[in-house]
């Protein structure tokens, strides 16, 4: 059984998928960019901010689902430019204390909406 997750404190989908779908004990976050909820704007100015929204993103989402980045297992880093990655790591850090996820962190080419960093999770229950 699948149950789609949703909250407005995150921003809304820009295509055909959900925010988050739990399925059994997992909990499958979509890749967030730095859209501001609440005015649907892209906050991209400078990749401190960009990667501290990204992060509120998914941590609205998971609180929504009921949990928090402790239970996240694995993410997924997209970066436009690897040039980033200790400003973005450094951000991204901060939001788990222990235990941190696997993880991979991937340079594209393009990503949505010209963005500089997309971040999705994993997370698991119990």
């Amino acid at each position: 059984m699948k149950t789609i997750i949703n909250t407005l404190n995150a921003p809304a989908p820009i295509g055909p998928y959900s925010q988050a779908v739990k399925a059994g004990n997992f909990l499958f976050v979509s890749g967030q960019i730095a859209l501001d909820p609440k005015t649907g704007e892209l906050v991209i100015s400078d990749i401190p901010s960009e990667t501290k929204l990204v992060m509120e993103n998914l941590k609205a989402i998971l609180t929504e689902a009921g949990t928090d980045f402790s239970a996240v297992v694995k993410t997924t880093i997209f970066l436009k430019d690897m040039g980033n990655f200790a400003t973005v790591n450094e951000i991204y850090g901060s939001y788990f204390t222990d235990n941190f996820p696997a993880r991979e962190t991937v340079q594209a080419a393009a990503l949505p909406k010209n963005v500089n960093v997309e971040i999705s999770v994993i997370a698991v229950f119990g």
